[in-house]
């Protein structure tokens, strides 16, 4: 699941949601929009509020925009059975975007702030996210 083979110099501004997904094992599934679609991450804790506190974030199938709002329960038997709740939402820009490392702005209700999403193995979908520390003027 590439991000795309271009490196942007950002500017991009779209939505972004976090749902708490109580599944086989609670998670958060970070989805920022990008590409027509969202692009999806699972993170097995919760989210990062604070610089310092890194996270496992998994990349995922990318699913259709209009995920992003919902909210509700995935059937028995079906793929991600279980609650989906909607933890934070907002807006990001896009700061920086390579195949290996994503730069992001989010305003939302609980993540505010630089976020970075940085791959730490080629060729899975392992990434690292995290709050980076605010620059002082």
């Amino acid at each position: 699941m590439p991000l795309g083979s271009e490196a942007s110099r950002g500017g991009f501004e779209g939505v972004f949601v976090v749902q708490k997904h109580t599944a086989t094992h609670l998670h958060y599934d970070l989805r920022l929009e990008m590409d027509g679609v969202l692009k999806s991450w699972a993170v097995p804790k919760e989210p990062p509020t604070k610089p310092g506190v890194r996270r496992l974030a998994i990349q995922v199938e990318d699913h259709p925009l209009d995920y992003a709002d919902f909210e509700g329960v995935i059937p028995e038997g079906h793929y991600g059975a279980g609650r989906v709740e909607i933890w934070d939402r907002g807006t990001y820009t896009l700061k920086e975007r390579t195949d290996d490392k994503l730069v992001f702005e989010l305003r939302g209700g609980k993540l505010k702030g630089t976020y970075c999403l940085i791959r730490f193995k080629r060729d899975k979908g392992n990434w690292l996210f995290f709050k980076k520390r605010e620059s002082s003027p």
